[in-house]
């Protein structure tokens, strides 16, 4: 269904919106581009043949693929025995396992840093390098992938399994050979979220020491100043996140998993695990230990260390967080209203194509977005380049994709007959969507708000290059504190940040069902 001509007047109110989002996330990319592009034809060579740009390649690929090796080693038997057995306790087991979520990657590594070395809480060598970011991005991103299997695992059906046991099949067989390629879509649309994770991440990398992509950005922009070098590594980066998702849309191509037969699928019966149920638990508590307890604990030592004289510090970086965070939760809620109402209400290749430029704005590594937009308003809107107003606007594009999926969902559950009863009252599309379909969306709403604000609390890269001169917020501090290896002083504001996104993650998994 495409939009007709008879309802674009009404329409305007939505599609301008929609044009002007698409727009703001695709423009700086095309500044970030022509920036590159500035470098003269010897320059160009010498930059693109820099031996270190194969080793800054190699890191981050190594990384990527030990942090997507370990996420599966860890999530795909974490999401069986918290669906198919007969363990006690799954949904607190569940939720346990997903507040990893809770903790930025900045934080897990300063809580490494912390807790390692001398004076550390751990009687350990501190670990950095590429140990420490696998580690710490292993154990704050097998959540995303954990999640996807889970819910994967509930969708199946048993009888696949049972026939291929009725053949001889072992259970072993069974489930390499039947239920394995099952999970493929939920497993490739976990690791595309673990990796584009790991290929944006920058603060885990940065304080541990190892050589990315996305740090040597930083470098070359904050410390060398040399701008058409971090422009083009920032296109490498998005070079590489581009074959991220194309290599998962070629591999999901003509997959069909759905049920062909008749009747409908029914829950798998309990594995009963027996005596091996505390081989179970050990295993399903060791992630919750290493990944929640153990920098939770490390986080309230070195909290208690803090002096109270720094609270000052503490309230004015949770206020700047929340001056910044707040504005761009509503903008980002006011730019994913058009473009989910176009979506859903009035489909088309324009509306789709205006959606997907929505995700390139989550897509993109962080840093490379943020140094995107430094380019486009040093040249096109100077006044912004240094504001409070240009922060908010990076952070409500970036953050955009995750404020739509609810907003959207929300949407599809409200009738269309509501609007068009309203319509034929003589209201105009505008005006029976605000006055019939709006209060019906708040759930949609809240949930898209309030992930867009935590998202901006803990979003550390955009702030730390885009944030005025002076303005501290509880991400920089943690920052800022770690580098200097300041870690009394950094932990109240990573605990914070930590307890504030946990108690968000809990109570949003307490309340799926709800929704």
């Amino acid at each position: 269904m495409t939009l007709r001509l008879p309802h674009l007047p009404g329409l305007l109110p939505f599609l301008l919106p929609a044009l002007l989002t698409g727009g703001g996330v695709a423009l700086p990319l095309v500044y970030l581009v022509l920036r590159a592009l500035e470098a003269d034809p010897l320059a160009l060579r010498e930059i693109l043949l820099r031996p270190k740009n194969l080793e800054l390649l190699w890191n981050t690929l190594a990384l990527l693929l030990g942090v997507l090796l370990l996420t599966t080693l860890l999530a795909l038997p974490l999401a069986f025995l918290t669906t198919r057995t007969d363990l006690k306790g799954k949904r607190l087991l569940a939720l346990l396992l997903a507040l990893p979520l809770a903790l930025p990657g900045y934080v897990g590594a300063f809580v490494l840093l912390a807790a390692t070395g001398p004076g550390g809480v751990l009687p350990l060598p501190r670990l950095e390098g590429y140990w420490g970011a696998l580690l710490v991005l292993s154990f704050i991103t097998y959540p995303y992938l954990f999640l996807s299997l889970r819910a994967a695992f509930l969708g199946l059906d048993p009888s696949l399994e049972e026939a291929a046991r009725s053949l001889g099949q072992t259970p072993l067989q069974a489930f390499f050979k039947v239920t394995l390629p099952q999970l493929l879509p939920a497993l490739l649309s976990g690791h595309l979220l673990v990796g584009l994770h790991v290929l944006g991440e920058f603060g885990t990398v940065s304080l541990l020491k190892y050589e990315t992509f996305s740090y040597a950005i930083y470098l070359q922009y904050n410390a060398a100043f040399d701008r058409v070098y971090a422009a083009w590594l920032a296109l490498f980066l998005l070079l590489l996140t581009g074959g991220l998702l194309l290599l998962e849309g070629l591999l999901l191509r003509r997959l069909a998993l759905a049920r062909t037969g008749k009747g409908s699928s029914r829950q798998a019966k309990p594995v009963r695990l027996g005596p091996w149920a505390p081989l179970a638990y050990l295993l399903a508590l060791a992630p919750v230990l290493l990944g929640l307890a153990l920098p939770f604990y490390a986080l309230f030592h070195l909290a208690s260390r803090f002096p109270r004289e720094g609270l000052g510090g503490l309230y004015e970086a949770l206020f700047h967080s929340a001056l910044a965070a707040f504005p761009a939760a509503l903008l980002a809620v006011g730019m994913a209203l058009p473009l989910a109402y176009l979506g859903v209400r009035y489909p088309s290749f324009a509306a789709s194509f205006l959606e997907r430029l929505a995700y390139l704005g989550y897509a993109i590594p962080p840093l490379a977005f943020a140094l995107a937009w430094i380019f486009f308003s040093l040249r096109s809107l100077p006044f912004l380049y240094g504001s409070l107003a240009l922060l908010v606007l990076v952070l409500a594009f970036h953050l955009l994709a995750e404020t739509l999926g609810p907003i959207r969902s929300a949407l599809r559950q409200v009738p269309r007959r509501l609007e068009e009863a309203a319509r034929t009252l003589g209201e105009t599309p505008t005006r029976a969507f605000f006055r019939v379909t709006f209060p019906l969306l708040w759930r949609g709403v809240a949930a898209g708000g309030a992930l867009a604000f935590m998202g901006a609390v803990k979003e550390l890269p955009i702030t730390l290059l885009l944030a005025p001169m002076g303005y501290s917020t509880l991400s920089t501090r943690v920052f800022g504190y770690t580098q200097e290896a300041m870690f009394a002083e950094a932990a109240p504001f990573a605990l914070l940040i930590a307890l504030l996104s946990a108690a968000f993650v809990g109570v949003l998994l307490w309340s799926e069902r709800r929704f």
